[in-house]
């Protein structure tokens, strides 16, 4: 028997809660649609829902960003890039070109997409032209383009590489101690390529309740009680709240076209520093963008990985504060003129709070 989220909210109420209960929901899409739905303001009011690190735009080193920049500018490419890194500001002087929009306004030949065949068929029509396909994101992004890699790909496209891994910064967060949540939401989409089961050592490890959640609000409320049981009960496992498309195994295909293309190696993430084992790297150096050309990651800068100055959003990402706890949020940073990346995507913790009308500091 399947319930409505009227009804998953009642069996939430009539749970005998302790004073304050801290929730965190790793995915930026989670976030996206606890907000839209309304569900803090009902839920009880001591279940407190804490943003976490599930926005890939969020932590994209700013090196990355500055690398894609410059080689837009400087080499003889066309770059493509999903469409929200478009709007990533890197930490340059104001007089300075500081993001792939302005870098296209100026006649960089800079195209968004939606989608990596977007990326075969712009250079598959260019002939001898080269392009670079800027690839940001966690496993869900990745793993179609290990699968574009895997089939093969022209030599007139090279891949700048800057995917991510969700589970080691959750791990990373939980081994300091100082983890500000006693329960874990686990994002629906990595466990439908990665598997439920890569979760269990949130359980196995740290002994902390865990649900997997799909996106509607009726899988984030079974997830947010099956949690609270736990809590509740002190019994805690994992448990998959999204049984329609996430099984143990995840998608055996896509996990063997990102072993066949790709390896994991140590990764920085942005305004947080070096996660163990939480990027991916490509296996073949000959479609490797940084290798291939002029490597600008590495060149001047001198703040690598950080946010620009009194920017907060790397303590949005790991739920240490509230995203309108920034003294930036609302005032010199909104969506039409962001200044960190948690303003900037859809799946940032800071534009989805703005857009769902949160304003103020309170």
């Amino acid at each position: 028997m399947s319930f409505s989220a009227k009804q998953w909210l009642t069996k939430i109420h009539d749970l005998p809660l302790p004073p304050k209960v801290r929730i965190m929901n790793v995915c930026g899409g989670h976030e996206r649609s606890i907000t839209m739905a309304g569900l803090r303001a009902a839920l009880p009011s001591n279940i407190e829902l804490i943003p976490g690190p599930g926005c890939p735009v969020c932590v994209c080193p700013e090196e990355d960003v500055y690398a894609a920049i410059q080689l837009a500018l400087e080499e003889k490419v066309t770059l493509v890039a999903f469409g929200d890194m478009l709007r990533v500001p890197v930490n340059v002087s104001k007089q300075a070109v500081r993001s792939l929009e302005q870098a296209k306004a100026v006649g960089a030949d800079i195209r968004p997409i939606a989608s990596p065949l977007e990326a075969l068929e712009i250079a598959q029509r260019a002939d001898k032209s080269q392009i670079v396909f800027f690839v940001t994101g966690f496993e869900t992004t990745t793993a179609p383009v290990a699968a574009l890699l895997a089939q093969g790909i022209p030599d007139n496209l090279l891949i700048l590489l800057s995917g991510r891994l969700t589970w080691p910064i959750v791990d990373q967060l939980l081994a300091t101690g100082q983890a500000q949540f006693d329960a874990l939401i686990a994002p629906g989409h990595v466990a439908t390529i990665m598997g439920s089961q890569e979760w269990a050592f949130v359980v196995e490890k740290y002994h902390m309740p865990t649900a997997v959640a799909g996106f509607t609000s009726e899988s984030l409320l079974a997830a947010m009680y099956s949690v609270l049981r736990q809590l509740i009960e002190k019994k805690c496992f994992l448990d998959n709240c999204y049984p329609q498309v996430v099984n143990e195994q995840g998608n055996l295909t896509a996990q063997r076209f990102l072993q066949q293309t790709m390896q994991t190696v140590d990764a920085n993430w942005r305004g947080i520093g070096i996660v163990k084992q939480s990027g991916f790297q490509l296996q073949n150096s000959q479609q490797d963008a940084k290798l291939q050309l002029t490597d600008y990651s590495k060149v001047a800068r001198q703040r690598m990985g950080t946010m620009p100055a009194g920017c907060d959003c790397a303590k949005v990402v790991l739920g240490n504060i509230y995203p309108n706890q920034c003294c930036l949020y609302g005032k010199s940073c909104t969506p039409r003129s962001p200044i960190g990346p948690c303003m900037v995507s859809d799946e940032g913790a800071c534009r989805i709070w703005w857009s769902g009308g949160v304003h103020n500091d309170e």
